[in-house]
């Protein structure tokens, strides 16, 4: 039997800690119609026996301290809210706890932003990391040192799993039911809650943000133009004219600042573009590539699947009003 302690973390939401918590105790159940005993033993877990979460909104009451956890096997911890500094302080005296069980081979399984706090520990340090499109530009603020991994959506390194985009937390715990009872009971947790198992990726949901916490003026003003002009056609040596730069030497601070290099940046921005016609409007899929500027309409799509993993027409289907 493996003991899960599903951590109450300060400014948790309540929705991730309950669907854990049902997830892992309903695959009891399953396995139980096979004759078999129960795998799971599901505790919630916190620094006092009543926890208040969602700005006490809500408030939950542990099985147990982490003072009386002697032993587990799996620690699971949930999606945070707000703002990220304030509950890794907040959660400060979890920490220790957490590296010390890491160290005695706990597995680590980190629900979305709830990597923000795993980060604050160390854990992380040369591990790749899965993180929600929306907090990419933050994370990567905070913590620059570790890989982050925003293209698909669970990570599994050395014990630590990591998953990016809101609900897909859900597909992560699908991936750790395979990993300990096998790919059927798996799929059968899939089917039982109509949790789709095959969602591989964030592409499709994420909606492009240029990073610009950063102090470089010249490239702020780059992005600002370049994001002003989406059907425009302009080259990159026409971006660094319009600055008066050289190019070698911009298109390197650039990259540096934003992590895109500028010709990927004018892509993305031109994808946000026919995103948003493709969703709303009525013209064909044709139209509005030429719309973006593209004259070579499979040149577009090919940069379009790069970064949604669905062609224009898929994705008008499945985002069109």
């Amino acid at each position: 039997m493996k003991h899960i302690s599903i951590l109450s973390l300060y400014d948790a939401t309540l929705t991730s800690i309950d669907s854990s918590h049902q997830l892992f105790t309903r695959v009891n159940d399953f396995i139980k119609y096979q004759g078999k005993p129960p795998f799971y033993q599901v505790e919630i877990v916190g620094l006092t026996k009543n926890m208040k979460l969602g700005d006490g909104h809500y408030t939950i009451r542990v099985d147990k301290t982490i003072d009386q956890v002697n032993k587990t096997d799996v620690i699971v911890l949930p999606l945070l809210c707000g703002d990220f500094p304030k509950a890794i302080a907040k959660n400060k005296k979890y920490a220790d706890w957490l590296i010390g069980h890491y160290h005695n081979n706990v597995e680590i399984v980190c629900l979305c932003v709830g990597s923000f706090f795993l980060a604050s520990t160390g854990l992380l340090n040369n591990k790749q990391c899965a993180v929600h499109w929306a907090a990419k530009n933050e994370f990567q603020a905070m913590f620059p040192a570790i890989k982050i991994i925003d293209d698909t959506i669970i990570t599994d390194e050395k014990g630590i799993y990591t998953c990016g985009g809101g609900y897909s937390y859900l597909n992560l715990i699908l991936y750790i039911l395979e990993k300990h009872l096998g790919r059927e009971i798996s799929i059968l947790a899939s089917k039982m809650f109509e949790i789709d198992i095959e969602r591989k990726s964030q592409n499709p949901f994420a909606i492009f943000i240029g990073q610009k916490r950063h102090n470089d003026e010249l490239v702020l003003k780059a992005q600002e133009f370049i994001e002003s002009n989406p059907t425009a056609t302009f080259s990159v040596p026409e971006v660094c004219e319009q600055f008066s730069v050289g190019r070698r030497t911009f298109e390197r601070r650039f990259k540096k600042c934003t992590s895109n290099s500028i010709a990927e940046y004018m892509q993305r921005v031109k994808v946000e573009f026919a995103k948003k016609h493709l969703e709303t409007g009525q013209k064909t899929v044709n139209e509005i590539i030429y719309e973006t500027g593209y004259n070579d309409i499979d040149a577009f799509r090919k940069v379009f699947k790069k970064f949604t993993d669905l062609s224009p027409v898929d994705y008008r289907k499945k985002y069109s009003n």
